[in-house]
Protein backbone atom coordinates (compact mmCIF):
# COMPACT_ATOMS: atom_id res chain seq x y z
CA UNK A 1 0.00 0.00 0.00
CA UNK A 2 2.34 2.56 0.69
CA UNK A 3 4.11 1.76 -2.78
CA UNK A 4 1.13 2.82 -4.00
CA UNK A 5 0.79 5.93 -2.59
CA UNK A 6 4.62 6.38 -3.15
CA UNK A 7 3.57 6.28 -7.14
CA UNK A 8 0.24 8.08 -6.74
CA UNK A 9 2.31 11.37 -4.79
CA UNK A 10 5.26 11.28 -7.70
CA UNK A 11 2.50 10.94 -10.48
CA UNK A 12 0.29 13.88 -8.85
CA UNK A 13 3.12 16.10 -8.37
CA UNK A 14 4.10 15.49 -12.10
CA UNK A 15 0.83 16.33 -13.68
CA UNK A 16 1.01 18.77 -16.38
CA UNK A 17 -2.18 21.02 -16.00
CA UNK A 18 -1.84 24.41 -14.15
CA UNK A 19 -5.17 23.89 -12.56
CA UNK A 20 -3.90 21.75 -9.93
CA UNK A 21 -1.80 23.62 -8.03
CA UNK A 22 -0.12 27.09 -7.26
CA UNK A 23 2.78 27.62 -9.10
CA UNK A 24 5.73 28.16 -7.05
CA UNK A 25 7.25 31.65 -7.10
CA UNK A 26 10.37 30.93 -9.32
CA UNK A 27 9.17 28.53 -11.23
CA UNK A 28 9.80 28.90 -15.57
CA UNK A 29 6.12 29.08 -17.10
CA UNK A 30 5.03 28.18 -20.43
CA UNK A 31 4.50 32.15 -21.14
CA UNK A 32 7.93 33.29 -19.94
CA UNK A 33 9.55 30.32 -22.05
CA UNK A 34 7.21 31.54 -25.19
CA UNK A 35 9.04 35.13 -24.47
CA UNK A 36 12.31 33.90 -24.34
CA UNK A 37 12.01 31.96 -27.71
CA UNK A 38 10.32 35.20 -29.47
CA UNK A 39 12.79 37.61 -28.39
CA UNK A 40 16.26 35.47 -29.20
CA UNK A 41 15.26 32.76 -31.34
CA UNK A 42 17.93 33.21 -34.05
CA UNK A 43 15.40 31.85 -36.64
CA UNK A 44 13.26 34.87 -36.32
CA UNK A 45 15.52 36.91 -36.27
CA UNK A 46 16.87 36.61 -39.32
CA UNK A 47 13.50 36.46 -40.58
CA UNK A 48 13.21 40.33 -39.20
CA UNK A 49 16.05 41.16 -41.17
CA UNK A 50 14.74 39.86 -44.09
CA UNK A 51 11.60 41.66 -43.73
CA UNK A 52 13.22 45.12 -43.04
CA UNK A 53 15.74 44.24 -46.58
CA UNK A 54 11.94 43.73 -48.26
CA UNK A 55 11.09 46.89 -46.91
CA UNK A 56 13.97 48.67 -49.47
CA UNK A 57 12.05 47.63 -52.60
CA UNK A 58 9.89 50.27 -51.87
CA UNK A 59 12.08 53.02 -52.17
CA UNK A 60 13.68 51.42 -55.11
CA UNK A 61 10.29 51.32 -56.79
CA UNK A 62 9.29 54.78 -55.73
CA UNK A 63 12.74 56.09 -57.33
CA UNK A 64 11.00 55.56 -60.79
CA UNK A 65 9.34 59.06 -59.98
CA UNK A 66 11.81 61.03 -58.81
CA UNK A 67 14.57 62.92 -60.82
CA UNK A 68 17.77 61.47 -62.01
CA UNK A 69 20.86 63.92 -62.13
CA UNK A 70 24.61 63.33 -62.82
CA UNK A 71 27.40 65.63 -62.72
CA UNK A 72 30.14 64.38 -65.84
CA UNK A 73 33.57 66.06 -65.80
CA UNK A 74 36.70 65.82 -68.51
CA UNK A 75 39.99 66.88 -68.94
CA UNK A 76 42.04 66.02 -71.38
CA UNK A 77 44.78 67.27 -74.59
CA UNK A 78 44.14 67.46 -78.05
CA UNK A 79 46.53 68.09 -81.29
CA UNK A 80 44.77 69.88 -83.82
CA UNK A 81 46.60 70.55 -87.64
CA UNK A 82 43.67 71.93 -90.03
CA UNK A 83 43.69 73.65 -92.79
CA UNK A 84 40.89 74.85 -94.08
CA UNK A 85 41.43 75.72 -98.33
CA UNK A 86 44.36 75.04 -100.40
CA UNK A 87 46.70 78.04 -100.01
CA UNK A 88 45.06 79.21 -97.24
CA UNK A 89 46.90 79.23 -93.54
CA UNK A 90 47.23 76.35 -91.43
CA UNK A 91 46.20 76.07 -87.96
CA UNK A 92 47.50 73.74 -85.62
CA UNK A 93 48.46 73.84 -81.57
CA UNK A 94 47.47 71.63 -78.81
CA UNK A 95 44.30 72.85 -76.65
CA UNK A 96 44.01 71.07 -72.59
CA UNK A 97 40.52 70.36 -72.94
CA UNK A 98 37.99 70.61 -69.61
CA UNK A 99 34.86 70.47 -69.72
CA UNK A 100 32.14 70.06 -66.67
CA UNK A 101 28.38 69.34 -67.17
CA UNK A 102 24.78 68.62 -64.84
CA UNK A 103 22.52 66.46 -66.80
CA UNK A 104 18.78 65.65 -65.42
CA UNK A 105 16.13 63.69 -66.07
CA UNK A 106 12.08 63.97 -64.85
CA UNK A 107 9.88 60.84 -66.01
CA UNK A 108 6.68 62.52 -66.79
CA UNK A 109 4.98 58.97 -67.69
CA UNK A 110 5.79 55.94 -67.28
CA UNK A 111 3.31 52.89 -66.71
CA UNK A 112 5.50 51.12 -65.16
CA UNK A 113 5.81 53.17 -62.31
CA UNK A 114 2.53 52.65 -60.68
CA UNK A 115 2.26 48.62 -60.44
CA UNK A 116 6.41 48.76 -59.42
CA UNK A 117 5.67 50.58 -56.17
CA UNK A 118 2.37 48.40 -55.37
CA UNK A 119 4.00 45.52 -56.44
CA UNK A 120 6.99 46.40 -53.84
CA UNK A 121 4.51 47.22 -51.18
CA UNK A 122 2.62 43.88 -51.58
CA UNK A 123 6.03 42.02 -51.66
CA UNK A 124 6.44 43.82 -47.92
CA UNK A 125 2.84 42.76 -46.48
CA UNK A 126 3.51 39.09 -48.01
CA UNK A 127 6.99 39.42 -46.18
CA UNK A 128 5.11 40.12 -42.97
CA UNK A 129 2.64 37.27 -43.43
CA UNK A 130 5.96 35.26 -43.53
CA UNK A 131 7.60 36.63 -40.59
CA UNK A 132 4.27 36.48 -38.90
CA UNK A 133 3.98 32.76 -39.99
CA UNK A 134 7.88 31.99 -38.74
CA UNK A 135 6.46 33.55 -35.29
CA UNK A 136 3.73 31.43 -35.15
CA UNK A 137 5.86 28.30 -35.68
CA UNK A 138 8.60 29.29 -33.26
CA UNK A 139 6.18 30.21 -30.76
CA UNK A 140 4.41 26.77 -30.85
CA UNK A 141 7.72 24.78 -31.01
CA UNK A 142 8.57 26.35 -27.61
CA UNK A 143 5.04 25.49 -26.12
CA UNK A 144 5.50 21.94 -27.52
CA UNK A 145 8.88 21.39 -25.94
CA UNK A 146 7.84 23.21 -22.85
CA UNK A 147 5.07 20.34 -22.74
CA UNK A 148 7.51 17.58 -23.77
CA UNK A 149 9.85 18.68 -20.90
CA UNK A 150 7.39 17.98 -18.71
CA UNK A 151 5.55 14.84 -20.07
CA UNK A 152 9.16 13.95 -19.81
CA UNK A 153 9.88 14.47 -16.37
CA UNK A 154 6.85 13.10 -15.12
CA UNK A 155 7.47 9.68 -16.87
CA UNK A 156 10.57 9.92 -15.48
CA UNK A 157 9.16 9.78 -11.94
CA UNK A 158 6.36 7.68 -12.33
CA UNK A 159 9.25 5.09 -13.38
CA UNK A 160 11.73 5.47 -10.45
CA UNK A 161 8.71 5.59 -7.88
CA UNK A 162 7.45 2.28 -10.24
CA UNK A 163 11.66 0.71 -9.71
CA UNK A 164 11.31 1.80 -5.97
CA UNK A 165 7.61 0.17 -5.23
CA UNK A 166 9.45 -3.47 -7.26
CA UNK A 167 12.40 -3.16 -5.32
CA UNK A 168 10.22 -3.58 -2.33
CA UNK A 169 8.23 -5.94 -3.67
CA UNK A 170 11.22 -8.08 -4.46
CA UNK A 171 12.19 -8.16 -0.93
CA UNK A 172 8.95 -8.62 0.30
CA UNK A 173 8.89 -11.39 -2.15
CA UNK A 174 12.19 -13.01 -0.87
CA UNK A 175 11.45 -13.03 2.83
CA UNK A 176 8.00 -14.83 2.12
CA UNK A 177 9.94 -17.16 0.35
CA UNK A 178 12.56 -17.64 2.82
CA UNK A 179 9.65 -18.98 5.11
CA UNK A 180 7.98 -21.17 2.85
CA UNK A 181 4.94 -18.96 1.59
CA UNK A 182 5.68 -19.12 -1.77
CA UNK A 183 7.85 -20.37 -4.65
CA UNK A 184 11.24 -19.40 -6.50
CA UNK A 185 9.30 -18.50 -9.18
CA UNK A 186 7.28 -15.93 -7.47
CA UNK A 187 10.97 -14.66 -6.36
CA UNK A 188 12.05 -14.93 -10.78
CA UNK A 189 8.83 -12.83 -11.41
CA UNK A 190 9.48 -9.91 -9.11
CA UNK A 191 13.25 -9.88 -10.39
CA UNK A 192 12.00 -9.76 -13.68
CA UNK A 193 9.50 -7.21 -13.11
CA UNK A 194 12.40 -5.31 -11.74
CA UNK A 195 14.78 -5.67 -14.30
CA UNK A 196 12.11 -4.35 -16.70
CA UNK A 197 11.24 -1.38 -14.82
CA UNK A 198 14.51 -0.81 -14.40
CA UNK A 199 14.77 -0.89 -18.29
CA UNK A 200 11.55 1.69 -18.59
CA UNK A 201 13.48 3.99 -16.03
CA UNK A 202 16.35 4.19 -18.10
CA UNK A 203 14.33 4.49 -21.05
CA UNK A 204 12.68 7.53 -19.52
CA UNK A 205 15.67 9.14 -18.73
CA UNK A 206 17.18 8.88 -21.96
CA UNK A 207 14.26 10.42 -23.67
CA UNK A 208 13.98 13.48 -20.92
CA UNK A 209 17.82 14.11 -21.70
CA UNK A 210 17.13 14.62 -25.36
CA UNK A 211 13.74 16.71 -24.52
CA UNK A 212 16.08 18.85 -21.92
CA UNK A 213 18.72 19.60 -25.33
CA UNK A 214 15.83 20.31 -27.68
CA UNK A 215 14.56 22.53 -24.87
CA UNK A 216 18.05 24.73 -24.80
CA UNK A 217 18.05 24.80 -28.33
CA UNK A 218 14.48 26.31 -28.66
CA UNK A 219 14.01 28.18 -25.28
CA UNK A 220 17.63 29.10 -25.51
CA UNK A 221 17.90 28.50 -21.32
CA UNK A 222 18.08 25.16 -19.50
CA UNK A 223 14.60 24.17 -18.13
CA UNK A 224 14.46 26.00 -14.68
CA UNK A 225 11.31 24.14 -12.68
CA UNK A 226 9.04 24.34 -14.91
CA UNK A 227 5.68 25.16 -13.94
CA UNK A 228 2.79 23.39 -15.21
CA UNK A 229 1.01 24.30 -18.79
CA UNK A 230 -2.43 24.82 -19.07
CA UNK A 231 -4.28 25.12 -22.67
CA UNK A 232 -5.29 28.07 -24.46
CA UNK A 233 -8.88 27.35 -25.01
CA UNK A 234 -9.84 31.01 -24.33
CA UNK A 235 -8.18 32.17 -27.20
CA UNK A 236 -10.13 29.52 -29.39
CA UNK A 237 -13.16 30.33 -31.57
CA UNK A 238 -16.17 28.68 -29.72
CA UNK A 239 -16.99 26.23 -32.81
CA UNK A 240 -15.31 24.37 -35.22
CA UNK A 241 -17.25 26.31 -37.59
CA UNK A 242 -15.54 29.31 -36.92
CA UNK A 243 -12.14 28.14 -36.34
CA UNK A 244 -12.50 27.29 -40.15
CA UNK A 245 -13.63 30.59 -41.39
CA UNK A 246 -10.73 32.26 -39.03
CA UNK A 247 -8.14 30.08 -40.95
CA UNK A 248 -9.77 31.27 -44.13
CA UNK A 249 -8.77 34.88 -43.13
CA UNK A 250 -6.17 34.98 -40.78
CA UNK A 251 -3.40 32.03 -40.90
CA UNK A 252 -0.74 33.71 -42.00
CA UNK A 253 0.39 31.04 -44.91
CA UNK A 254 -2.94 31.98 -46.38
CA UNK A 255 -2.80 35.38 -46.53
CA UNK A 256 0.70 35.55 -47.96
CA UNK A 257 -0.36 33.45 -50.52
CA UNK A 258 -2.76 36.13 -50.71
CA UNK A 259 -0.33 38.94 -51.41
CA UNK A 260 1.62 36.45 -53.53
CA UNK A 261 -1.25 36.57 -56.05
CA UNK A 262 -0.87 40.59 -56.24
CA UNK A 263 2.51 40.45 -56.51
CA UNK A 264 2.18 38.54 -59.81
CA UNK A 265 -0.96 40.15 -60.74
CA UNK A 266 1.42 43.52 -60.69
CA UNK A 267 4.07 41.97 -62.08
CA UNK A 268 1.67 41.26 -65.17
CA UNK A 269 0.88 45.14 -65.27
CA UNK A 270 4.75 45.98 -65.14
CA UNK A 271 5.19 43.91 -68.04
CA UNK A 272 2.45 45.32 -70.03
CA UNK A 273 3.61 49.01 -69.63
CA UNK A 274 6.80 47.70 -71.58
CA UNK A 275 4.70 48.45 -74.59
CA UNK A 276 3.33 51.44 -73.57
CA UNK A 277 5.29 55.12 -74.01
CA UNK A 278 7.24 56.86 -72.10
CA UNK A 279 7.56 60.90 -71.44
CA UNK A 280 10.82 62.26 -69.64
CA UNK A 281 12.25 66.00 -69.19
CA UNK A 282 15.01 66.39 -69.51
CA UNK A 283 17.65 69.24 -68.67
CA UNK A 284 21.38 69.71 -69.24
CA UNK A 285 24.24 72.32 -68.33
CA UNK A 286 27.51 72.17 -69.26
CA UNK A 287 31.01 74.76 -69.34
CA UNK A 288 34.06 73.41 -71.56
CA UNK A 289 37.46 75.60 -72.16
CA UNK A 290 39.53 74.69 -75.28
CA UNK A 291 36.89 72.07 -76.31
CA UNK A 292 38.18 73.43 -79.64
CA UNK A 293 41.97 75.10 -80.85
CA UNK A 294 40.20 78.27 -82.00
CA UNK A 295 37.45 78.43 -78.87
CA UNK A 296 38.13 79.20 -75.63
CA UNK A 297 35.54 78.96 -73.38
CA UNK A 298 31.83 77.26 -74.88
CA UNK A 299 28.66 76.90 -72.84
CA UNK A 300 25.85 74.59 -73.34
CA UNK A 301 22.45 74.51 -71.99
CA UNK A 302 19.31 72.78 -72.87
CA UNK A 303 16.19 71.51 -71.87
CA UNK A 304 13.64 69.59 -73.89
CA UNK A 305 10.70 66.72 -73.43
CA UNK A 306 10.94 63.04 -75.31
CA UNK A 307 8.74 60.73 -76.06
CA UNK A 308 9.46 57.15 -76.39
CA UNK A 309 7.56 54.73 -78.01
CA UNK A 310 8.44 51.35 -78.73
CA UNK A 311 7.59 49.37 -81.59
CA UNK A 312 9.66 46.26 -81.67
CA UNK A 313 12.18 44.76 -79.26
CA UNK A 314 13.13 41.52 -80.47
CA UNK A 315 9.31 39.73 -78.92
CA UNK A 316 10.96 39.49 -75.64
CA UNK A 317 8.18 41.61 -73.96
CA UNK A 318 5.59 40.02 -75.32
CA UNK A 319 6.77 36.87 -73.93
CA UNK A 320 7.22 38.10 -70.14
CA UNK A 321 3.77 39.13 -70.30
CA UNK A 322 2.59 35.67 -70.93
CA UNK A 323 5.17 34.51 -68.74
CA UNK A 324 3.64 36.87 -65.96
CA UNK A 325 -0.13 35.46 -66.90
CA UNK A 326 1.12 32.15 -66.35
CA UNK A 327 2.65 32.50 -63.42
CA UNK A 328 0.07 34.31 -62.13
CA UNK A 329 -2.49 31.36 -63.01
CA UNK A 330 -0.21 29.11 -61.10
CA UNK A 331 -0.07 31.55 -57.92
CA UNK A 332 -3.93 31.71 -57.63
CA UNK A 333 -3.81 27.51 -57.90
CA UNK A 334 -1.33 27.73 -55.26
CA UNK A 335 -3.61 30.12 -53.44
CA UNK A 336 -6.82 27.73 -53.34
CA UNK A 337 -4.41 24.90 -52.28
CA UNK A 338 -2.82 26.61 -48.99
CA UNK A 339 -6.96 27.14 -48.30
CA UNK A 340 -7.45 23.91 -48.30
CA UNK A 341 -4.77 22.75 -46.27
CA UNK A 342 -5.16 25.50 -44.11
CA UNK A 343 -8.80 23.80 -43.48
CA UNK A 344 -7.53 20.56 -42.88
CA UNK A 345 -5.14 21.50 -40.31
CA UNK A 346 -7.75 23.24 -38.49
CA UNK A 347 -10.14 20.17 -38.65
CA UNK A 348 -7.36 17.76 -37.75
CA UNK A 349 -6.34 19.90 -34.86
CA UNK A 350 -9.80 20.32 -33.68
CA UNK A 351 -10.84 17.02 -33.81
CA UNK A 352 -7.76 16.11 -31.67
CA UNK A 353 -8.39 19.19 -29.69
CA UNK A 354 -11.68 17.69 -28.48
CA UNK A 355 -10.46 14.02 -28.06
CA UNK A 356 -7.71 15.28 -26.16
CA UNK A 357 -10.24 16.77 -23.95
CA UNK A 358 -12.09 13.42 -23.65
CA UNK A 359 -8.65 11.19 -23.13
CA UNK A 360 -7.80 13.25 -19.93
CA UNK A 361 -11.00 12.37 -18.54
CA UNK A 362 -10.62 8.67 -19.17
CA UNK A 363 -7.20 8.39 -17.91
CA UNK A 364 -8.03 9.98 -14.94
CA UNK A 365 -10.57 7.09 -14.55
CA UNK A 366 -8.52 4.66 -15.40
CA UNK A 367 -5.60 5.35 -12.95
CA UNK A 368 -8.25 5.86 -10.12
CA UNK A 369 -9.73 2.49 -11.02
CA UNK A 370 -6.23 0.61 -11.40
CA UNK A 371 -5.43 2.05 -7.94
CA UNK A 372 -8.57 0.44 -6.24
CA UNK A 373 -7.81 -2.25 -8.49
CA UNK A 374 -3.89 -2.58 -7.64
CA UNK A 375 -4.99 -2.15 -3.59
CA UNK A 376 -7.57 -5.50 -3.83
CA UNK A 377 -4.61 -7.34 -6.12
CA UNK A 378 -2.45 -6.87 -2.53
CA UNK A 379 -5.07 -7.51 -0.49
CA UNK A 380 -6.26 -10.86 -2.06
CA UNK A 381 -2.49 -12.15 -2.55
CA UNK A 382 -2.10 -11.30 1.41
CA UNK A 383 -5.24 -13.97 1.85
CA UNK A 384 -3.87 -16.35 -0.49
CA UNK A 385 -6.58 -15.70 -3.12
CA UNK A 386 -3.81 -13.81 -5.92
CA UNK A 387 -0.41 -14.69 -6.96
CA UNK A 388 2.99 -12.57 -6.85
CA UNK A 389 2.11 -12.57 -10.94
CA UNK A 390 -1.08 -11.11 -10.22
CA UNK A 391 -0.02 -8.08 -8.03
CA UNK A 392 2.96 -7.46 -10.37
CA UNK A 393 0.62 -7.31 -13.47
CA UNK A 394 -1.85 -4.80 -11.29
CA UNK A 395 1.32 -2.93 -10.91
CA UNK A 396 2.35 -2.34 -14.50
CA UNK A 397 -1.23 -1.76 -15.13
CA UNK A 398 -1.14 0.93 -12.47
CA UNK A 399 2.38 2.55 -14.26
CA UNK A 400 0.82 2.43 -17.35
CA UNK A 401 -2.26 4.18 -16.44
CA UNK A 402 -0.26 7.08 -14.70
CA UNK A 403 2.16 7.52 -18.27
CA UNK A 404 -0.84 7.62 -20.63
CA UNK A 405 -3.05 10.19 -18.28
CA UNK A 406 0.65 12.49 -18.58
CA UNK A 407 0.73 11.66 -22.30
CA UNK A 408 -3.15 12.87 -22.17
CA UNK A 409 -2.48 16.05 -20.38
CA UNK A 410 0.48 16.92 -22.80
CA UNK A 411 -1.47 16.28 -25.60
CA UNK A 412 -4.42 18.54 -24.54
CA UNK A 413 -2.14 21.10 -24.12
CA UNK A 414 -0.24 20.81 -27.33
CA UNK A 415 -3.32 20.49 -29.16
CA UNK A 416 -5.11 23.63 -28.17
CA UNK A 417 -1.98 25.68 -29.21
CA UNK A 418 -2.44 23.73 -32.48
CA UNK A 419 -5.47 25.30 -33.06
CA UNK A 420 -4.62 28.74 -32.10
CA UNK A 421 -1.82 28.39 -34.92
CA UNK A 422 -3.77 27.23 -37.51
CA UNK A 423 -6.27 29.74 -37.03
CA UNK A 424 -3.22 32.34 -37.23
CA UNK A 425 -3.39 33.20 -33.60
CA UNK A 426 -0.69 31.97 -32.11
CA UNK A 427 0.81 35.62 -31.17
CA UNK A 428 1.83 37.73 -28.32
CA UNK A 429 -0.73 40.13 -29.05
CA UNK A 430 -3.28 37.90 -28.64
CA UNK A 431 -2.32 36.00 -25.85
CA UNK A 432 -0.99 39.05 -24.00
CA UNK A 433 2.60 38.01 -23.49
CA UNK A 434 4.85 40.03 -21.24
CA UNK A 435 7.30 41.28 -24.00
CA UNK A 436 7.74 43.82 -26.23
CA UNK A 437 5.85 43.42 -29.73
CA UNK A 438 8.51 43.80 -32.67
CA UNK A 439 6.80 46.09 -35.10
CA UNK A 440 7.57 45.41 -39.14
CA UNK A 441 6.03 48.55 -40.11
CA UNK A 442 8.51 50.89 -37.86
CA UNK A 443 11.35 50.19 -39.94
CA UNK A 444 8.92 50.38 -43.12
CA UNK A 445 8.20 53.70 -41.93
CA UNK A 446 11.69 54.93 -42.37
CA UNK A 447 13.16 54.18 -45.03
CA UNK A 448 10.13 54.38 -47.67
CA UNK A 449 10.75 58.05 -48.35
CA UNK A 450 14.25 58.31 -47.91
CA UNK A 451 15.77 60.51 -51.10
CA UNK A 452 19.35 59.38 -49.98
CA UNK A 453 21.51 57.86 -47.76
CA UNK A 454 23.54 54.82 -47.17
CA UNK A 455 22.87 54.13 -42.95
CA UNK A 456 20.63 51.69 -42.06
CA UNK A 457 17.85 53.18 -39.25
CA UNK A 458 20.01 51.72 -36.67
CA UNK A 459 22.97 53.00 -37.76
CA UNK A 460 25.03 50.36 -39.75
Amino acid sequence: MRGVKAITAAATAALLLAELGPVPALAETIESALVRSYQNNPQLNAQRALVRSTDENVPQALSGYRPKVSLTATAGGQYTDEQLAAGSAAVSGVSRQRSVGITANQSLFNAQNAPRVRQAESQVSSAREGLRALEQSVLLSAATIYMDYLRDAAIVEVQRSNTRVLEQTLKQTQDRFNVGEVTRTDVAQSEAQLAAGRTQQLTAESNLTTTRSNYRRIIGVEPQNPAPGSPVDRFLPSSLSAAVELSLTQNPNVTAAMYGVDVNFLQTKVAEGALLPTVALQASVSQGYETQLTVYRLFNASVGVQLSLPIYQGGAEYSLIRQSKESLAQQRLVLDQTRDQARANVVTAWGQLVAGKSQVASAQAQVTASEIALNGVREEAKAGQRTTLDVLNAQQALVNARNALVTAQHDRVVASYNVLNYIGRLSPQVMGLSTNIYDPSVHYQQVRDNWAGVRTPDGR
